[in-house]
């Protein structure tokens, strides 16, 4: 235990995802050792974050305006929408450069166990898109791309619930399966059994 701010900076950075005690002991330790123009910037960056930045009206992106680069952008297809948990996996999308549609960011994932249930993500405001697109586009495909475990399947089955009576719309889930590069000896069962449920044909 160290005495006084450096402390405080060191439990209050392992607070976040990813950084246990000793990660932060490191970075405190860095900042310490640092330029004090370093610690500005950091200071600034911060308050950037907390004051400036918004969230999309339409699909719940991070945003600088009423709405984000994506939703702004009259080239993509207003008819496909892609749900994601959260906003960093939007970008993992776009770096794919395969889908030109637009997102819709849920805010998490079902977890009944952590007290997050329906009302807690923005499946209400999705419900919304649907029935009015502010465009006057028609929706007719959602792509599930929650993530493939307990919560994010447990998410995606409850959506497929509530949409699977919205006339002409289809709701697909991204696939799953072995990585490129990948061996099948070591494939544990799960993703070996996605990869086959989800083969496709061939010629």
């Amino acid at each position: 235990m160290y005495e006084g701010p450096i402390q405080d900076l060191i439990d209050q950075l392992a607070k976040l995802p990813g950084l246990g005690p000793k990660g932060a002991q490191r970075i405190a330790f860095h900042l310490l050792a640092g330029e004090k123009t370093e610690i500005d910037r950091l200071t600034a960056a911060l308050g950037k974050v907390r004051d400036d930045v918004t969230f999309c009206d339409e699909c719940g992106n991070i945003a600088a305006e009423r709405l984000c680069r994506i939703c702004s952008d009259s080239r993509r297809d207003a008819t496909k929408i892609c749900v994601v948990e959260e906003p960093k996996d939007i970008y993992a999308i776009e770096r794919t450069r395969e889908f030109d549609g637009r997102y819709h960011v849920l805010g998490g994932a079902l977890d009944p166990l952590s007290g997050v249930g329906p009302d807690q993500l923005r499946i209400r405001e999705l419900l919304k898109r649907l029935a009015e697109q502010s465009d006057g586009s028609v929706v007719g495909e959602i792509i599930v791309a929650t993530d493939p475990n307990t919560e994010g399947e447990a998410t995606a089955t409850y959506l497929l619930r509530m949409l699977r009576d919205f006339p002409g719309l289809s709701v697909t889930r991204l696939a799953s399966g072995l990585p490129m590069g990948g061996d099948l000896e070591f494939a544990d069962e799960l993703t070996l059994g996605r990869a086959l449920s989800g083969r496709r044909i061939l010629a």
